[in-house]
């Protein structure tokens, strides 16, 4: 799983590769100590003070953010989207999704409504082009609605990605996490690879 660490490439060679791992995907994630989802979901726990109705998850995978997330807003209704089709077959069999997309999260979903969250946990490694993203995601949100997402550290400071933030002048920045171990039973990430989460909200 080098390709994880170093960038699987463009955006078909993403989909075959989680095509591939989709069978094992859940299983591989559980032994590597994989906790963003639910730690992203204390984040939002501390910080969100009227409960949601509508929750956008790009680059669901499985469902292993929305799976935590339910257990604290069970009535909060989810749509996802995700590169992988064989990874989408698996999150409509979990059904915790109203409405699934396949598509890259670099890429406008036509929506039927706005979100109070949009959610992209374990994924922002793969995206080309940031303001791109955050135009997408901001066009999504409902005012006030906040957007949650991991970045890992090493490409936080490769990127110089604190000033890619404060150049949005749509959103505001809630809280940014120190950082925190991604998958540290992974041999090749181990305790080198870092992550923040980092929650902001719409203006």
């Amino acid at each position: 799983m080098n390709t994880l660490l170093k960038g699987i490439g463009n955006s078909k060679d993403i989909e075959i590769f989680y095509d591939k791992w989709s069978d094992s995907y859940d299983q591989t994630l559980y032994n590597w100590n994989y906790k963003a989802p639910k730690q992203s979901v204390n984040i939002l726990k501390k910080f969100i003070k009227k409960k949601p109705r509508y929750l956008l998850d790009l680059a669901c995978g499985t469902g292993l953010f929305v799976e935590e997330y339910l257990k604290t807003y069970p009535r909060c209704i989810c749509d996802g989207s995700d590169i992988s089709k064989k990874i989408l077959n698996l999150s409509q069999e979990n059904g915790k999704y109203r409405r699934l997309y396949k598509k890259s999260f670099e890429k406008k979903i036509n929506i039927p409504n706005q979100y109070n969250i949009v959610s992209l946990i374990g994924a922002m490694t793969y995206c080309k082009n940031h303001q791109i993203l955050f135009n997408l995601v901001s066009n999504y949100l409902y005012r006030n609605g906040f957007f949650i997402f991991t970045q890992r550290v090493d490409l936080w400071k490769d990127l110089n990605f604190g000033n890619i933030l404060k150049s949005r002048s749509d959103f505001n920045l809630v809280y940014k996490s120190r950082p925190l171990n991604y998958l540290p039973k992974n041999k090749v990430f181990g305790s080198n690879i870092k992550i923040r989460i980092v929650l902001l909200v719409k203006k």
